[in-house]
């Protein structure tokens, strides 16, 4: 963990927000937040992390930390990513319970009284799911294929949706944040250290302004994450596929050489020999880029690649636990 870890930890919630272009909907995000809990729970803490925004996000978080004493802030010095900008936050977090949501409003501040009276029932962390998910098409499928692969690669349950909204336990947190390699996938981390997981239902909104900041390019570079950090089956996968088509080459060559011998002035197709090349050369190059891919991951961590960087950070300061915020 970072500095903090020296930090009395005197709260008992923190909520750890990523943010990306979403000036727009930050502010009332955290005012109903804050609404949520002032008058029922004083300690309590709102952590903002700027992960690279090319809008005026910075801005409209610095209004907040200056308005209220709740909200603490963090600027990244370029986008790292979702999952980084998550593990940045987790890291100056103190308190007990840590609530991790999105930026954007779809996930209502008003459900994490569900994900936290569900907490209570003895989990190291609960996610939420939805009856309906208000994303687009391209989202949802991305969504149904992530939960799909992760099911395979990390042996999640069938039943449980991964969700970015969820609530976890401090020694959960102490956990996810002892990993220090640049590519964290935090629901990965999660179930590589618990099988103590509880769900919840919760509502889902509409998107009140603009488009999600998930673009097939981030989907792709999320499933690497958890292709290559997590599990080793792709590597099994690409030489189960490589024994396969060896024994295919090795029966085909069989077939062709006893047609050869039984039917001497048969000749062999120029079109079979371009598919089997075709083939092979692509299992090969297929299986040559999952290699690579581990490896250049390794090198990576290796050469110490950040998994985030701090510009700047305000509002980290002691909080008195009778300070309503701003």
């Amino acid at each position: 963990m970072r500095s903090m870890e020296l930090a009395s930890r005197d709260l008992l919630y923190s909520v750890v927000i990523p943010v990306y272009n979403s000036e727009k909907t930050i502010e009332n995000v955290c005012r109903r937040i804050i609404d949520l809990f002032e008058g029922v729970q004083k300690r309590f803490e709102i952590i903002l992390v700027n992960d690279g925004s090319r809008d005026g996000s910075w801005q409209a978080m610095q209004k907040l930390v200056f308005n209220s004493r709740k909200i603490k802030i963090i600027n990244l010095m370029r986008n790292f990513g979702e999952h980084n900008a998550v593990i940045a936050g987790l890291n100056y977090s103190r308190g007990e319970y840590v609530i991790v949501m999105d930026d954007d409003g779809q996930n209502p501040p008003e459900e994490i009284g569900r994900l936290i009276n569900k907490m209570h029932e003895g989990y190291d962390v609960v996610f939420a799911y939805y009856e309906t998910m208000r994303q687009s098409l391209l989202r949802n499928l991305g969504s149904a294929f992530n939960d799909k692969i992760a099911t395979i690669l990390l042996r999640k349950p069938k039943g449980l949706y991964l969700c970015s909204f969820k609530i976890i336990s401090r020694a959960l947190v102490n956990e996810v944040v002892k990993y220090a390699g640049p590519f964290p996938y935090i629901d990965g981390l999660i179930f590589r250290s618990t099988h103590n997981i509880g769900t919840v239902l919760v509502d889902h909104k509409e998107r009140a302004y603009g488009h999600s900041n998930y673009t097939i390019g981030k989907l792709v570079a999320l499933w690497l994450n958890m292709f290559t950090n997590f599990s080793i089956l792709p590597l099994r996968i690409a030489t189960l596929v490589g024994l396969l088509f060896s024994i295919i080459g090795f029966v085909s060559a069989l077939y062709y050489a006893v047609e050869k011998i039984v039917h001497p002035d048969s000749s062999i197709g120029f079109a079979t020999l371009i598919i089997a090349i075709l083939m092979f050369s692509g299992i090969q190059l297929l299986t040559v880029g999952v290699i690579g891919e581990y490896i250049g991951r390794l090198f990576m961590s290796l050469n110490r690649t950040p998994q985030f960087i701090v510009r700047e950070m305000k509002g980290f300061h002691d909080i008195p636990t009778s300070d309503f915020g701003g």
